[in-house]
């Protein structure tokens, strides 16, 4: 989330602070003690409008003043922000479970979103249902074998899409240049539909498909851009930008389409028409509980809940690793060989690339932690939110808490790494660090029990879609733009992408 509020109206803000200062004077002081070390803010909004349109980069730099465990002020919500492998261990193994919840933005409580969410659900007892759910009964390995033809055949549609977007590029009088990250969105949109509902979303015959497509880039949108209610509680109650009736209005729309997805599926198993293969609608329809109301209950709007969840992480988060991995190796073209040199070894230029190929693969594969070192999709994570006043390294950390993890200065983090800027995947090639939770270096899907549960899936189309596209095409960059050229600028809002998207022209090299 953007916490600068950069783009906010500054009449807005004026307006705003004053109903503040009016409503301040009614609140309770906040509990003194002993409190990690950062910088003062200014009364009021705190740090609010010093962490800039990057705060994660603010925050980094702030480490170097203040320590790796910092505190900051942001309107009235407290937060402390962990900044290197230590404070990232001593949390996820010491407080795991007194940091378990969630701070949830005002926007994700339209719809009630966040009540029926695993990833901003609180926690307990549907929390438990959602992820046993998710990690038995789908995201497993048999369940992920079971679907490789699935991701093969994306994989191809992938590589058609392009060609044709080139295509018609040069027929317009263009240089053939493609924005690579649209395609790369499609295709892991059109992956977690097959996944979710055993259909492809992005068809020119499905126009609800299209509209289910819209609405969700709207609500990405709309959960990414600053929200004054986030650092004033008491604003919530009138929605000051309106941030939490335009999310309703969006989430209404993809409620109603995927109502129909859901309906329809009733109405075919009803009728004894069974899918081949149990998708995890499937999975969610069959779930019972202990078939009594309850906090573990899977009801229709949860049902359609989680669908849009899964949307969300599975499309954005995956999309965007790959297109910076694929960037980095376009600015560093000996590791770009290396790669291309691996895959002839192993595959050769007479058929495309496979998943049973990557394990054979280490270059491939170190290239892929490094890209997640550097570029996590979510670099401050998912926000927490403290139960009960915490103990925490010497320091007093009271309830409600907002508790961030900057994975994206962990893994910029001298103590750590060498040569911590550079792009370099070669110092994964003798090592045992992983990105499964258990590395504290290195945790772009987080720790603990709340480790975003999708990084098996993640993990997959990440290797096999980066290979594919350093397989299939030659790249040229355009008429006298350098390797160097390509710039690494971000931009925040839900995850971090590029500012400037990726644009390449292509050359088919495998004919497949």
């Amino acid at each position: 989330m953007e916490w600068a509020l950069s783009s906010v109206n500054p009449l807005t803000i004026a307006l705003t602070a004053g109903f503040v200062l009016l409503i301040l004077s009614f609140l309770k002081g906040k509990k003194s003690g002993n409190k990690p070390p950062g910088p003062k803010g200014i009364p009021i909004f705190g740090s609010m409008f010093q962490l800039g349109d990057l705060p994660h980069q603010t925050m980094y730099h702030w480490s170097k003043t203040y320590g790796p465990l910092l505190w900051l002020n942001l309107g009235q919500v407290n937060t402390m922000i962990v900044q290197n492998a230590s404070t990232a261990a001593e949390l996820f193994k010491k407080h795991d479970v007194p940091f378990a919840d969630r701070k949830v933005p005002d926007a994700l409580t339209a719809y009630n979103f966040n009540a029926g969410s695993l990833g901003m659900n609180t926690f307990g007892g549907h929390w438990r249902v959602l992820r046993r759910l998710c990690s038995m009964e789908f995201l497993v390995n048999k369940r992920m074998n079971e679907t490789t033809e699935l991701r093969m055949r994306l994989m191809h549609d992938m590589i058609r899409w392009i060609e044709e977007d080139s295509r018609t590029s040069l027929a317009q009088g263009g240089t053939g240049a493609v924005q690579l990250s649209r395609f790369l969105f499609l295709m892991a949109f059109n992956l977690v539909g097959n996944l979710m509902l055993s259909r492809d979303l992005l068809d020119a015959k499905d126009p609800e498909g299209k509209e289910f497509f819209d609405c969700m880039n709207v609500i990405l949108e709309l959960a990414g851009t600053p929200n004054i209610a986030d650092f004033f509680p008491a604003l919530k109650l009138i929605d000051p930008l309106g941030m939490k009736r335009n999310m309703t209005r969006n989430m209404t729309r993809t409620m109603k389409i995927s109502s129909k997805f859901v309906q329809e599926r009733l109405d075919n198993r009803k009728a004894g028409k069974f899918q081949e293969k149990k998708d995890f609608l499937d999975v969610l329809l069959e779930y019972e509980g202990d078939g009594k109301d309850g906090p573990d209950r899977m009801t229709e709007h949860n049902v359609n809940i989680v669908i849009m969840e899964m949307f969300f992480a599975g499309s954005e988060t995956t999309s965007i690793s790959i297109e910076w991995g694929f960037t980095e190796l376009l600015r560093n073209p000996h590791a770009f060989k290396k790669v291309r040199e691996e895959l002839d070894r192993v595959v050769g230029v007479n058929r495309l690339v496979e998943e049973k190929d990557v394990e054979n693969m280490p270059y491939l594969q170190a290239v892929v932690k490094e890209t997640l070192r550097l570029h996590p999709a979510l670099p401050l994570l998912l926000p927490r939110n403290t139960m009960e006043d915490t103990k925490y390294m010497g320091y007093l950390i009271p309830k409600g808490t907002q508790v961030l993890v900057n994975a994206w200065a962990i893994g910029r983090d001298p103590d750590s790494w060498e040569d911590p800027l550079s792009f370099k995947p070669e110092r994964f090639l003798k090592s045992s660090i992983e990105y499964k939770g258990q590395h504290f270096e290195l945790i772009p899907f987080g720790s603990g029990r709340r480790i975003c549960v999708g990084f098996p899936l993640a993990h997959r189309v990440v290797h096999l879609t980066i290979a594919t596209l350093v397989q299939a095409f030659d790249w040229d960059l355009g008429t006298g733009v350098k390797p160097e050229h390509i710039d690494l600028q971000e931009r925040l809002g839900l995850t971090l992408r590029k500012k400037n998207p990726l644009k390449v022209i292509p050359k088919k090299r495998v004919q497949v």
